[in-house]
C-alpha cells in the first residue's frame, strides 16, 4: 500500500490550506507534521527537505515538493481534477490562478494592523465582488452547467469553494447578489461534504493569538 501524502507546515490555514483541499476533493487521506517553533522550520532546512528553503512541503509518491503551485499542479494532474486536454487545463489554470489571487488576500486579513484592517477589509470585499465573483457567476449561469470547466468536477470548482467560504467569514450575505453561487452544489459532493464535517483537517481562521507564534517560526520581518 502507497504512503499517505505527509504535509509539513504550521498547524493553521496559509498555503497549506489548499493543497488540504484538493486532497480531501481527491479522497486522499493525509497525515501533517506541523512546525510548532522556529527550530522545527530549521531542521527540515538542514536535513535538506526544502529545496527553498519554505514550506509549504508535502512528502508524496517518494518526492519532497515545494512550492505552492507545484504541489497543487502534480495533485489534481494525478487525481484527475486538472481537465481531460489542454484547453481545458488552460481555463482552469486562469480560474484557479484569479481565485488564488483573491486567497492571498483574504488570508493576509488576520496580519493587518487594527488602524487599517477595515479599511483593508472593504478592498478585499469590493475586489470579490467586482473583479472575481461576477466571473464564476456569469460562466455558471452562460452554461447552465454545474461545474465551471467542461461540466466535469476540477480543482477549479474546489478552490473557488474555498475561497467563497473565506470571503464570507469577512462578509456572510458577500454572495447577495450572486444567486448561482450561492447554491453551493460543490459542498454536496461527498469527498466535499465530509471535509467541511466538524473533526475533519480543515483548518480554522487563523487565531489572533497565535499571529506572533506564527510570524515567530517564519522569522517574518527579519528574514
Amino acid at each position: 500500500m502507497a504512503e499517505k501524502p505527509k504535509l509539513y507546515y504550521f498547524d493553521g490555514r496559509g498555503r497549506m490550506e489548499t493543497i488540504r483541499w484538493l486532497l480531501a476533493a481527491a479522497g486522499v487521506e493525509f497525515e501533517e507534521q506541523f512546525c510548532e517553533t522556529r527550530e522545527d522550520l530549521l531542521k527540515l532546512r538542514e536535513d535538506g527537505d526544502l529545496l527553498f528553503q519554505q514550506v509549504p512541503m508535502v512528502k508524496i509518491d517518494g518526492m519532497k515538493m515545494v512550492q505552492t503551485r507545484a504541489i497543487l499542479n502534480y495533485i489534481a494532474g494525478k487525481y484527475n481534477l486538472y481537465g481531460k486536454d489542454l484547453n481545458e487545463r488552460a481555463l482552469i489554470d486562469m480560474y484557479v490562478e484569479a481565485t488564488m489571487d483573491l486567497n492571498e488576500i483574504i488570508m493576509h486579513s488576520p496580519l493587518q494592523p487594527p488602524e487599517t484592517k477595515a479599511k483593508y477589509l472593504a478592498s478585499v470585499i469590493e475586489k470579490a465582488t467586482t473583479r472575481y465573483f461576477p466571473v464564476y457567476e456569469k460562466a455558471l449561469k452562460d452554461h447552465g452547467q454545474e461545474f465551471l470547466v467542461g461540466n466535469r468536477f476540477s480543482r477549479a470548482d474546489v478552490q473557488l469553494l474555498e475561497t467563497i467560504l473565506m470571503a464570507e467569514e469577512c462578509k456572510a450575505d458577500i454572495l447577495s447578489k450572486f444567486p448561482v453561487l450561492q447554491q453551493g452544489r460543490i459542498s454536496n459532493i461527498p469527498t466535499i461534504k465530509k471535509f467541511l464535517q466538524p473533526g475533519s483537517q480543515r483548518k480554522l481562521p487563523l487565531d489572533p493569538k497565535l499571529i506572533p507564534k506564527v510570524l515567530s517560526i517564519f522569522n517574518i520581518g527579519n528574514e
